[in-house]
């Protein structure tokens, strides 16, 4: 009896040359900013939210959890970039990977904290960024620069570190598009959505848990490495900044939680509209935009991408 071939499913297919299109598109317009004298500053920060927002969704839309000190790990992966180029001499480019694994430390010292959910992990983590801070600050100012921070001297190359970030972003945007495919991903939802049954369907739940909260933690890290090298200082007060997290959970909310693309369209949309505000209006900068967000968070609950396919639940095959 001949053996016949599965049908190949369209929706893939149309899945995936729409990512291959989309996330062609974007790496050539990224990569030809500087090329064509645009501004590079605004771009590398736009990668750069982009790349926090999605790395976030991992902790909230997959796993549950949501981090408010998640500021640690962006400012841990900062402190460590500098310390190593400027005291220990590293080339920035051997520093980067040991602010990702910085973030990867710190978020294993972190790890019992998973046992907590809802509002309780939200306030025990803004306590322990809070921890570290202080831990930063109280080091001596021969590691850290006391209050006046690192100076990185003449290591700083914008274009570089630019297409350095650009390349975080492609790594960070490729491992949660697998993620959302894989079975670690599925075992993550099922975890979020009812940890008992998942446990009683054979998930290790701890464990999984674990790794998403690692891969949540990775990428901030190197953001804030990579962050250092551009501004080319790292002091406590920008690197441990709670609006860091604040503009990350904004921007991923606004776009939707639980999908690739939900953060990447809040992250460009809110950028934009903070940079146009604050262009308007330097002023009144946050308040408009705190206003505008609240606004977008009461009208789009779900944000912009889960507001869409809550109306158009037939696109969801097609939107990763």
């Amino acid at each position: 009896m001949p053996v016949t071939s599965r049908p190949r499913d369209p929706a893939n297919h149309i899945y995936f040359t729409l990512v291959t299109l989309i996330g062609g598109a974007l790496l050539i317009y990224f990569a030809l900013v500087p090329v064509f004298g645009l501004n590079v500053a605004f771009h590398f920060y736009l990668m750069l939210w982009i790349t926090m927002a999605s790395a976030f969704n991992v902790s909230s839309g997959f796993s549950g959890y949501l981090p408010f000190g998640y500021v640690a790990f962006y400012g841990i992966g900062a402190f460590t970039t500098a310390i190593l180029v400027k005291k220990a001499a590293f080339p920035v480019f051997l520093a980067l990977p040991f602010s990702g694994l910085a973030g990867l430390v710190l978020a294993l010292l972190f790890a019992p904290t998973l046992r907590l959910s809802g509002i309780y992990f939200g306030i025990v983590s803004l306590a322990l960024a809070g921890i570290c801070r202080l831990v930063i600050t109280n080091m001596p100012e021969e590691i850290t620069g006391g209050s006046f921070g690192i100076q990185l001297g003449s290591r700083a190359h914008p274009v570089q570190s630019f297409y350095v970030m650009m390349g975080v972003m492609v790594v960070a945007l490729a491992t949660i598009l697998w993620l959302s495919r894989s079975r670690l991903g599925k075992a993550l939802r099922a975890t979020r959505d009812d940890a008992d049954a998942a446990d009683m369907m054979g998930i290790n739940v701890p464990r999984v848990r674990l790794y998403g909260w690692m891969i949540a933690a990775f990428f901030p890290a190197v953001c804030g490495g990579v962050e250092a090298w551009y501004t080319n200082v790292v002091d406590t007060e920008t690197a441990f900044n709670t609006l860091i997290t604040a503009k990350t959970v904004i921007y991923a909310v606004a776009g939707g939680l639980g999908t690739v693309t939900g953060p990447i369209i809040g992250a460009v949309v809110m950028v934009w509209l903070d940079e146009l505000i604050w262009r308007q209006f330097p002023l009144l900068n946050l308040l408009i935009l705190g206003v505008a967000t609240v606004a977008l968070v009461l009208f789009l609950p779900r944000g912009i991408v889960g507001s869409i396919l809550r109306r158009k639940p037939q696109w969801r095959r097609y939107v990763p």
